[in-house]
């Protein structure tokens, strides 16, 4: 069920009209962010991220890729290995208002679960379209599997279980998207922006929210703080709910 579903995402990104076009046409535009940190002393932490937003609009037709992945160490042990892939194909039914199909594969070592997938569909509206503010929102319903992942239990030193073992499963639910995608520019040089997501499912709903500054070094690199929390409402038992992350990345415009 899993490999039929990431291939209907992704039939849903390559079958396209956009990708009949000519591919000079437009071509692509977006960006790409590298953020890196580490601190030493009582404590040894470092932290790396990378990230890819582009898109591609023929017509009536936009698509869309997200990268992101993410890697941290806490004095030398692994504290964080994320990546997360999706895809959009968007097609404008008005000014304001378009339908859009997605698609979305999660994976979180420190999550609790293998990986999580989802393709749905649904409707946009661009409630402000414009250089200074923008603000589009979008939702629909969709399909989520969960792949939990088996942990043995952990006991403490009498032998007693402190947590009890966890089967590895696959939740298959019904599921439904929304997002909102926020920008306001102050001026040509700084931007503020917030992006929502919610994927609600009935075994767990994921919550994320980034709110960023982003500033202009030059025409095509930019310097960005952004904060990120992801919150899972019905996690495996063992692992947190929230987690955030606080970056500072630069960023290079792709295309133009």
């Amino acid at each position: 069920m899993k490999s039929m579903l990431i291939a209907v995402g992704t039939s849903l990104i390559i079958a396209s009209p956009a990708f009949a076009q000519d591919v000079s046409e437009d071509g692509w535009t977006g960006e790409g962010s590298l953020s890196a940190g580490t601190t030493t002393g009582n404590t040894e932490t470092t932290d790396l991220g990378i990230g890819v937003n582009a898109a591609r609009k023929v017509g009536l037709w936009t698509t869309g890729v997200e990268l992101v992945a993410d890697y941290g160490e806490l004095d030398g042990i692994e504290s964080r290995n994320r990546y997360f892939l999706a895809g959009q194909v968007d097609r404008d039914l008005s000014e304001k208002l378009y339908a859009f199909g997605r698609t979305s594969y999660e994976v979180d070592e420190f999550s609790g679960f293998e990986s999580r997938t989802f393709v749905g569909g649904g409707l946009g509206y661009h409630i402000f379209k414009g250089d200074t503010l923008a603000w589009s929102v979008e939702g629909g319903p969709g399909f989520k599997i969960d792949e939990v992942r088996p942990f043995a239990a952990v006991l403490d030193e009498t032998g007693a279980v402190v947590t009890p073992a966890i089967e590895g499963m696959t939740e298959e639910s019904v599921a439904f998207i929304g997002a909102s995608d926020y920008s306001y520019a102050f001026n040509d040089n700084v931007t503020f922006t917030n992006t929502t997501s919610i994927l609600y499912a009935q075994e767990s709903t994921q919550i994320g929210n980034v709110v960023a500054i982003t500033a202009a070094l030059s025409d095509a690199l930019s310097a960005r703080f952004s904060f990120d929390v992801r919150h899972d409402t019905n996690p495996p038992m063992g692992f947190e709910d929230t987690d955030t992350a606080t970056r500072i990345s630069l960023v290079y415009a792709l295309g133009g």
